[in-house]
């Protein structure tokens, strides 16, 4: 915990948690300024987690998987990987045109993208080709199968987003029937 933010200082309760430990050339100024008020090695990563009423911690404090049981249902968040620029198919599963009928190159095209003279100009949000993935993605209420505290290591059922060495963030799962459970839904 590399920072705890509290409600009259903050106006919000919250934990910060950093990881990976690096060499100081690798921070900039504030971010070494920053780790140094806590007396902790120099961090690669640094998140922020909100904090529920009666949770406690201390600046300094070691948290590791077995904040979580076998059997609790997670949020896994990443990135998720980048696929460069595509087409309307691949980007947003778009059935593309017939291949007869007079058809030449339009298979995979996306067909009409507006009305005509009104409103004269192609609504904000059309599904068109672009840029596809490298975006945050959230992978909901995924089982933990496996803890191992002594790897810090979690194992969960399913996939999660991104690709392998990605940075995840691990939370309770926010639809989780427990959490409803507890909350009194």
């Amino acid at each position: 915990v590399s920072q705890v933010k509290t409600m009259e200082r903050d106006g919000y309760r919250a934990a910060q948690l950093g990881f990976e430990e690096v060499k100081p050339g690798k921070l900039t100024g504030g971010e070494r300024g920053h780790l140094d008020r806590t007396e902790l090695a120099p961090l690669r990563h640094l998140r922020e987690f909100r904090l529920r009423a009666g949770e406690e911690v201390e600046e300094g404090q070691q948290i590791g998987v077995d904040v979580f049981e076998v059997g609790d249902h997670v949020d896994v968040v990443g990135t998720s990987k980048g696929r460069g620029f595509a087409g309307a198919v691949k980007r947003h599963g778009f059935s593309g045109g017939p291949k007869t009928h007079g058809q030449s190159d339009r298979q995979r095209a996306p067909g009409s993208v507006g009305a005509g003279t009104y409103p004269g100009r192609v609504l904000k949000g059309k599904k068109m080709p672009g840029r596809m993935g490298g975006v945050r993605v959230s992978a909901q209420n995924l089982r933990v199968e496996l803890i191992d505290p002594e790897r810090n290591l979690l194992a969960v059922r399913g996939g999660v987003p991104g690709a392998r060495g990605g940075l995840l963030i691990i939370r309770q799962g926010r639809k989780s029937r427990e959490l409803a459970k507890q909350r009194g839904e």
